[in-house]
């Protein structure tokens, strides 16, 4: 089911009305037996998978809690909670490998075989990718990590931990929220306000925005010419690269505004994924804005138990690294992500490296690094880096993206953003009006944000004949402006597949 569907538009109002009428101690199985129609509403099977990694975390949170209070020493506690941790990390990977990574593994090692003249036959299975699977499974982990930590006790409610696992706004793409947040909540039901409500419906209506008004637009002009990209010259692929960078943001963004909306309607209170990543002045301030829950989850998951930046600058490096290239690999089974990952890591370490020389070159050079000019070409240039990587995420394999690039720079040419070859991708000069108000609106909105400014609370707080007047014209810029219909219907979010 998607949040751009008509389905959804009735499945929504349907959870909410009965959520609110009955008795606050079911309401959670309600919620839960709505989470798993949500789901198997892409494949009915598969929410086999969420019950089994349910209960796998489930089994491993109370074994874990139960040794912590046993009488046993501390070395015998320490061993057994390791062990059990072990089991849960072990079974859910292992499910998370065999669907999403285990013909990227086996292809690669067939591959390296044949040179050796080794011929391998995979076995042939019907099985489709798990639509959000990543997205769970880290939240399984995560869950378990923190039991085993002490930072939460057991859930002992399996239906509760069941909802904190399967919660329907954020289950396929995020954002991948904490116990100490969601469960917490779950175990703390409240009662309907109008305030939330209406807050909560102003951020889906502008995850809609930035989804069916601006990314599905852009997707529609970029993807048939990525599709056949030998076909157009180099000033055409680098404009659509640049495109894509906003596709994925305003995407992945209005997935999670449309998530977290939608939660709070319910009354219950998601961690922002995105703070205006594309102001960020450098790539480091790029990382903590961009996919925050997942950018934390391997910080906390992964790099922090690595030893972080504390066992000197080569492991703090390596451990950097280590957790791009995992991130990447996490995004997809393709060396186009591992790429992508790897290359971003690289940005951090080469920030970090020479971070001391550029701040000598600007004390001696006299820049004034808090002027404005400064501040835009750093903007400037870490957008430019970013959008670099974006190309190898975007084109997944290295040959593609290898060639993609190299007709970037064989055919680069300033005058043909002037052509009318160029201006013809957008298909209309509508497009290219559309899209140029569409970033003015997302600038805007971004800066307020950057500047910790909630513009959606200050329109609530107008008066009603215009807060009603931004309903409307919300509503008719979606109704009119966006990019739906027919051939339009399976237009999903581009995190799904993750």
């Amino acid at each position: 089911m998607l949040f751009n569907s008509l389905h959804f538009l009735i499945f929504f109002p349907i959870v909410i009305l009965l959520y609110f009428i009955i008795p606050q101690k079911v309401r959670y199985i309600w919620l839960l037996a709505a989470s798993y129609y949500f789901y198997m509403c892409w494949n009915a099977k598969y929410i086999l998978l969420i019950i089994f990694s349910t209960l796998v975390t489930y089994i491993s949170g109370l074994l874990i809690e139960r040794v912590k209070r046993s009488k046993w020493n501390k070395e015998r506690i320490y061993r057994w909670k390791k062990i059990f941790v072990a089991f849960s990390f072990a079974t859910n990977l292992s499910v998370l490998f065999f669907f999403k990574y285990f013909d990227f593994a086996f292809d690669n090692i067939s591959a390296l075989c044949l040179r050796a003249g080794i011929e391998l036959h995979k076995p042939e299975f019907d099985i489709l990718l798990p639509v959000g699977i990543s997205f769970f499974i880290f939240q399984c982990l995560s869950y378990t990590m923190d039991v085993y930590r002490g930072e939460i006790y057991a859930e002992k409610n399996i239906l509760k931990y069941a909802l904190f696992i399967s919660f329907f706004p954020q289950l396929v793409a995020g954002p991948i929220e904490r116990s100490k947040n969601l469960l917490k909540q779950i175990n703390i039901p409240t009662n309907f306000h109008v305030e939330s409500a209406r807050h909560g419906l102003l951020t889906m209506v502008y995850g809609l925005i930035l989804k069916m008004v601006i990314a599905d637009r852009i997707a529609s002009i970029i993807d048939p010419i990525l599709s056949h990209y030998n076909s157009y010259n180099g000033m055409m692929l680098l404009m659509c690269i640049v495109l894509f960078a906003f596709q994925i943001y305003c995407d992945f963004h209005g997935y999670t505004q449309i998530a977290i909306g939608s939660a709070e309607v319910l009354g219950f209170h998601l961690q922002e994924n995105f703070n205006a990543p594309y102001l960020a002045s450098n790539i480091k301030d790029f990382w903590r804005r961009w996919h925050i829950s997942l950018t934390s989850w391997f910080t906390d998951y992964l790099y922090i138990p690595l030893g972080g930046n504390r066992k000197g600058r080569l492991r703090k490096y390596m451990n950097t690294l280590i957790v791009f290239l995992s991130s990447g690999l996490w995004h997809g089974a393709a060396w186009g992500y591992i790429v992508w990952g790897g290359g971003n890591g690289c940005y951090l370490i080469l920030y970090d490296l020479l971070k001391p020389l550029f701040a000598k070159l600007n004390y001696k050079l006299k820049i004034n690094t808090s002027s404005f000019g400064w501040k835009i070409l750093c903007r400037v240039l870490t957008f430019a880096a970013v959008c670099y990587m974006w190309l190898y995420f975007r084109a997944r394999d290295l040959e593609t993206a290898f060639q993609m690039q190299e007709k970037i720079f064989d055919d680069f040419y300033l005058p043909y953003l002037f052509s009318d070859n160029l201006l013809s991708m957008f298909g209309s000069y509508s497009n290219i009006v559309i899209l140029l108000f569409s970033f003015l609106f997302l600038l805007v909105t971004d800066y307020l944000q950057y500047c910790g400014q909630d513009w959606k609370t200050k329109i609530l707080k107008q008066q009603i004949v215009y807060r009603w007047i931004v309903y409307i014209v919300a509503l008719l810029i979606i109704l009119i402006h966006g990019v739906y219909g027919i051939g339009h219907e399976q237009t999903q979010f581009i995190y799904f597949q993750f």
